[in-house]
């Protein structure tokens, strides 16, 4: 396995990965930059995060520096600092994003449904992408039970198929025994 790439200072101590993407997640939701499971990975691949893949029983997982975790989340403050408005600048509302985007949409047949709800924000596509996370997680777990569940009924089919094969080899040993079925006198 390789592991994912690390930045040049990334530290040689083993222990020092401590956190996983999921208790990342929750120091990102606690800085208030919530972040789904899925752009944390992404994170982990391109090296902005201080990581390393481990081998577990139900696959790959990252494990993650908390130092860079801190790191990460300061330059994302920073950058949203930086990145706000001048005080003279006019503001901006929700509902004016909400019709540059629709001023923007796509030509003719590829309008949005006109009772598709208006939603705009991070918020709901954290939630979303959340939820899909989950639903991935649920399908790949159920994936695996079914394939246990498939092994066991090969097995049982093999078990009763050896079982009919016996006792089809016990009845010729005995047939010649017991004389046929119709061959025994009635005491009645």
């Amino acid at each position: 396995m390789t592991d994912a790439p690390t930045r040049p200072d990334a530290p040689l101590d083993e222990t020092a990965y401590t956190l996983t993407i999921e208790e990342a997640a929750n120091r990102y939701a606690e800085a208030g930059f919530p972040r789904p499971i899925r752009r944390l990975q992404k994170y982990c691949a391109r090296g902005d995060l201080e990581c390393r893949k481990v081998e577990t029983l139900t696959g790959e997982k990252y494990l993650i520096t908390p130092e860079s975790v801190e790191r990460h989340t300061s330059y994302i403050k920073e950058t949203a600092e930086r990145a706000s408005p001048r005080p003279d600048a006019p503001e901006r509302t929700i509902k004016g994003v909400v019709n540059v985007v629709e001023e923007q949409a796509a030509p003719g047949h590829d309008q949005p449904r006109p009772d598709a709800p208006e939603r705009v924000g991070t918020d709901y596509v954290f939630q979303l992408e959340k939820r899909i996370e989950e639903k991935d997680e649920e399908i790949r777990f159920l994936r695996s039970e079914v394939a246990v569940k498939n092994e066991q009924i090969k097995d049982s089919t093999e078990r009763a198929r050896e079982t009919n094969h016996l006792i089809a080899g016990l009845q010729r040993m005995l047939t010649p025994l017991l004389g046929g079925v119709g061959d025994a006198p009635d005491r009645g």
